[in-house]
Parts: structure tokens; C-alpha cells; sequence
């Protein structure tokens, strides 16, 4: 369900990218000059010099088209992002890692001595302290020794899985600006060949199209990496939170199995002294 999921707000993040695209085109119709049928303007009337119509700007789009490849790659990354982010804002939540009331069912049912019910009750709300408590509660014959180490076990484990969700966020943020300095470079190139072609008699303009792509990079770049470092950042540290306070909980919940351990007997009696030995 996560794949389709992350494909569903995948397709939803490219139609708003796509919207935001198309809502940014080039500025409105140029300002109204002086009336262009009344003839020429009396000397000493008002002036008829004004500044012309500055030329269309160019939307979000042209300036993305303009960054080649390099730029498509920067932008499929960012989609993932914004994919990933709202993906990981939606499943890592303390609902969805420990659902409310589990703990305490489970604490209930281990106290009254049903174990299978309780393991039960665990498969009916799938998640991260349901995967540890029915890990421990499968070891419970073992004894607690037993039971604390599968609760270690398969809560090392789910940790595990949660930090490489997230850690495709740090790859992403690490990848773009290296996509954005490769663009750099592209660029570059394509300036100082104008100077080559030219025999080093390029003009400024002649210029400006290598050095565009250069800085059009290096910018989308960034502006991918930023916010998926710092949502890396979140997410990993929320992940910490809630690792703990799944270990906490489901060793409360466990206690039940420990006293009823404990209460059991658990040395085997010493062999009685030797009748009539001497000391």
C-alpha cells in the first residue's frame, strides 16, 4: 500500500507542479502608449517620449526549459521530494507507530494470563509497537530473559526499515546540487567554446546563453536539496522520538510477563549435605 500511495501523491504533486507552471505566465498586455490616431502632439504639449514597453518576460517554465536535461532531472527530484515528504508526514505519526489503547489491551490480557489473545489483538493493528509486542510475546515460554531480547530485536529492526524510508530524502539532497554543479559546468563549457568559436572576440550577449544554464542549475539545485536536508532532518529526528517511546511502552506493557516469571520458581534445591562427613 505505501508503493501505491507514494505513486498516488507522485501523479498529485506533478499536476499541481504542472498548475503552478501554467499559472505563471508571461506578464499582462504591455501599457497603453499615446493615442496613435490623433496625429502628432503640438509642440510644447505633453511629452510624447515615453519609455517603451519593456519586453515579455519569461515564465517559470522558459526558465526551467532553459536548464536542458540537467534541469528535467533536478525536477523529476524535486516531485520525489515533495512525494516522500508528504508520504513520511502521513505514516511517521505517533496514531500510525502506536496506536492508541494497543499498549494497554495487551498490558490487560498479559496480566490475565491470555497470550494468544493478546498476540490476537496485535495482528489486528499492524504497526511498529504491535510488530515488537507480538516478537516478545512469541518468546514468552522462554522466559523474560527471552522476551526482553525479542522486544530488542524486532525493535532494532523496525528502526531500521523507518530510517531507510527516510533516508531516500538524503540521497535526494545530496544528489541535487552535484546535478546543479554538473549543469554549472555544462555551462561554462558552453561559454568559453563561444570564446574558442570566436577567436576570443565573444561578445557579452554571445556569452549570457552558457552562463543562464550555468546559474539556472546551480539554483534549482539548491533549491531541492535545502528543503529535503532539512525535511531529513525532521523526520529522522521524529523517528528517534518515537523508536524510544515504542521500547518504553511496550516494555510496560510486557511487565505483566516478567512478575508472572518471577513468581515462578527458579532454582532448582541444592543437594543436601553429606550425613556423618567431616568438615
Amino acid at each position: 500500500m505505501s508503493r501505491i500511495a507514494i505513486c498516488g501523491l507522485l501523479a498529485l504533486a506533478l499536476v499541481g507542479w504542472g498548475g503552478s507552471l501554467g499559472a505563471q505566465t508571461p506578464g499582462g498586455p504591455a501599457p497603453a502608449g499615446p493615442a496613435a490616431s490623433g496625429g502628432a502632439v503640438a509642440p510644447g504639449g505633453p511629452s510624447s517620449g515615453a519609455a517603451p514597453s519593456p519586453p515579455p518576460g519569461q515564465s517559470f517554465w522558459d526558465i526551467l526549459a532553459a536548464s536542458g536535461l540537467v534541469g528535467l532531472v533536478i525536477g523529476l527530484l524535486s516531485i520525489a521530494a515533495v512525494a516522500l515528504v508528504i508520504e513520511h508526514a502521513m505514516t511517521l505519526r505517533r496514531g500510525v507507530l502506536m496506536p492508541p489503547g494497543l499498549a494497554d489491551d495487551v498490558r490487560h490480557l498479559l496480566a490475565a494470563g491470555e497470550v494468544a489473545t493478546a498476540r490476537r489483538r496485535c495482528q489486528e493493528q499492524p504497526s511498529f509497537l504491535a510488530f515488537v509486542l507480538a516478537a516478545a510475546m512469541g518468546e514468552a515460554e522462554g522466559g523474560w530473559a527471552a522476551v526482553e531480547k525479542a522486544a530488542e530485536d524486532a525493535a532494532a529492526d523496525q528502526s531500521a526499515r523507518l530510517f531507510r524510508k527516510i533516508e531516500y530524502l538524503s540521497v535526494i539532497g545530496n544528489i541535487a546540487p552535484m546535478l546543479g554543479l554538473l549543469g554549472t559546468v555544462i555551462g561554462m563549457v558552453y561559454a568559453f567554446r563561444e570564446v574558442a568559436d570566436t577567436q576570443g572576440a565573444a561578445r557579452a550577449a554571445d556569452l549570457a546563453e552558457g552562463i543562464y544554464l550555468a546559474l539556472v542549475t546551480t539554483i534549482e539545485g539548491l533549491v531541492v536539496a535545502i528543503p529535503a536536508l532539512a525535511a531529513f532532518a525532521i523526520f529522522r529526528n521524529r523517528v528517534d522520538q518515537f523508536v524510544a517511546e515504542a521500547a518504553y511502552v511496550a516494555r510496560h506493557a510486557l511487565a505483566p510477563l516478567k512478575r508472572r516469571r518471577g513468581a515462578a520458581p527458579g532454582k532448582a534445591p541444592s543437594a543436601p549435605p553429606p550425613v556423618g562427613g567431616s568438615l
